[in-house]
């Protein structure tokens, strides 16, 4: 009787128990049949991966996985593909890339077919020609690489004035920090022989006569293409609609390189306006991050404090942006030793210009970490990564700056083997445009820097073996949003030529991948539901054809992305 009554109370027992497992939820939608990369240390890949309400439900076997699923579940064979997470614009210019996008498209290969100053005239020519442009309308080129083409120089005023000397024309460099106009252009935009420099920017003249050659730099170049849309915008009625159609087609761009985070970098003029109206628009399918222009905003911090690192609509202010130097490629970064090869017009002692003196920086930088607001320092020459090290080095010893704000050095192009411990020491994300090597490798060994500071550009290895956490970036539309090409390089560090450009920054495509995934959700505070695949995180996903631990690493470049996937929706399939 007393083991009868045993097995009752125990039987009991077991029904009290497997009435007090909850059942496993079930899916939306499940993957399964492909290699599933997930990013995470303790589980690196798995066979399946369940999603619910725009979340990862479960990440594991496929047999586990299965318990997750019922006939509502949407069930997807992968068919061998590959499933990672999806990819993070830690810095790119989603705006700009929307006003450019009437621009004609001066590119050089290998995203164009510019090559040389006339391919540049001739292309202009046609479009004048084909889009029956009248004789007074400006026109905007964007994308020409003197590194690139033939000549290896910038156009001048003269050869644009050849295309049409009375249509307002002004190209602008792939760099994005500098443009030529032609007279018309600068009769247009108030420039003449009399105007003097703007503080952080030059206006290019000829070494002989002092004359204008209509080469604009920096800050010239920047408040012209200002003034140049805000001109164009009053004689269009409709200037706000287009706008907002452009900015959506940049966006289905970037969701074509399988991102599902974009980031609009040193935002300017109306377009904190135009992203906050797409985003009251529900318009926007991608997370979009963007970080102001400090200097061009900073009277207005107040009004952009409440909407810091919250996201409405897909839309989160994520700090503020500082544009230190210029570009490498245009030979306009702040260096400390003078350029190989000092661009036309500069004499051999030339090593480009800062933007801001150290004080103007550090004043900026106080008050925005007293905000506890992180910032973006685009800082390409060593004197400028020097100067940031020297501010925020300074604003650490005073506990104002505090690392986990997750400031970030940007670029970072022409770093010293010195600077990496003290990025370490201090705290800060360095953000490698790894794709550098690839496009421009051959000229910063030939023009710009030499073989000893070229080979050191993007260290990504050194960073890694110091114990940095860092990330990398396209900076679109210097390039397109092309993050592939830039693991592709930072694995081989092989120029166009063929040239291996410091062989020991090479790192594996795993960690190059890392830096575009869960170092960059890192980066922008979001780890915590963004940049791998696992239990609770978004269901950000992107789906490839083809591995890019296992392909013959010489092939990463050839990867395409086939969807993309954003909380579980997808927002872009290959065709």
């Amino acid at each position: 009787m007393k083991a009868l009554i045993q097995l009752i109370f125990s039987a009991s027992l077991i029904v009290i128990s497997c009435k007090s497992i909850p059942e496993k939820e079930k899916a939306d939608v499940f993957y399964f049949g492909g290699t599933i990369l997930t990013m995470e240390e303790a589980t690196p890949q798995v066979e399946a991966v369940a999603l619910k309400n725009g979340k990862i439900l479960f990440a594991g076997t496929q047999s586990e996985a299965n318990h997750y699923t019922d006939d509502k579940t949407k069930i997807i064979n992968l068919e061998g593909k590959v499933l990672l997470p999806g990819f993070i614009d830690v810095h790119g210019h989603l705006t700009s890339r929307a006003g450019m996008m009437q621009a004609i498209d001066l590119f050089p290969e290998p995203y164009g077919t510019v090559n040389s100053i006339e391919d540049l005239q001739n292309t202009i020519k046609k479009y004048i020609i084909e889009n029956s442009v009248s004789k007074s309308q400006p026109i905007i080129g964007n994308g020409y690489d003197d590194a690139i083409m033939t000549e290896h120089r910038h156009p001048t005023k003269d050869e644009l004035d050849a295309i049409s000397k009375t249509n307002p024309i002004i190209v602008i460099h792939t760099s994005g920090h500098a443009s030529v106009a032609n007279t018309a252009m600068l009769k247009l935009l108030g420039i003449s022989e009399s105007s003097k420099d703007p503080e952080g920017g030059h206006y290019g003249r000829n070494k002989k006569d002092g004359k204008l050659n209509g080469k604009l730099e920096e800050n010239a170049s920047f408040m012209a293409l200002l003034s140049l849309t805000e001109k164009m915008s009053k004689e269009t009625g409709n200037s706000q609609d287009l706008a907002i159609q452009n900015l959506m087609k940049a966006q289905d761009e970037w969701l074509s390189y399988g991102q599902t985070t974009i980031c609009d970098g040193r935002t300017m003029g109306e377009s904190v306006n135009l992203l906050e109206k797409a985003a009251a628009e529900h318009l926007f399918k991608a997370d979009v991050i963007y970080f102001p222009d400090y200097e061009y905003f900073k009277k207005d911090l107040n009004t952009f404090k409440p909407k810091y690192m919250k996201y409405s609509n897909h839309l989160k202010l994520g700090g503020f942006k500082f544009s230190d130097d210029g570009s490498p490629q245009g030979k306009t970064a702040w260096l400390t030793q003078p350029y190989l090869i000092p661009p036309e017009g500069q004499s051999s002692d030339y090593k480009g210009f800062p933007i801001f003196s150290d004080q103007v920086l550090y004043d900026d930088l106080k008050n925005l970490f007293q905000n506890n607001i992180t910032a973006q320092l685009h800082v390409n020459g060593d004197a400028a990564i020097d100067q940031a090290l020297r501010v925020i080095g300074k604003l650490k010893e005073e506990n104002i700056y505090k690392p986990e704000l997750r400031a970030a050095l940007i670029h970072v192009q022409n770093s010293r083997p010195d600077h990496i411990q003290k990025i370490k020491d201090i705290g800060l994300i360095p953000s490698y445009f790894s794709t550098h090597v690839y496009l421009w490798g051959d000229w910063h060994y030939s023009s710009v820097f030499g073989p000893v500071r070229a080979s050191f550009i993007s260290p990504a290895n050194s960073a890694l073996r110091t114990g940095i956490i860092f990330t990398m970036h396209h900076d679109a539309p210097v390039t397109p949003p092309d993050l592939i090409t830039a693991v592709y390089s930072s694995v081989n560090r092989k120029t166009r030529s063929g040239r291996i450009l410091g062989p020991d920054e090479r790192i594996t495509p795993l960690q190059a991948l890392k830096t575009i995934t869960i170092n960059a959700a890192y980066q922008i505070q979001e780890e915590t539901t963004k940049g791998s695949i696992k239990a609770g995180k978004l269901a950000d996903l992107v789906i490839l054809d083809q591995n890019p631990l296992t392909i013959n690493p010489e092939k990463i470049r050839n990867i395409k992305v086939l969807e993309t996937i954003k909380e579980g929706v997808p927002v872009y399939k290959r065709k």
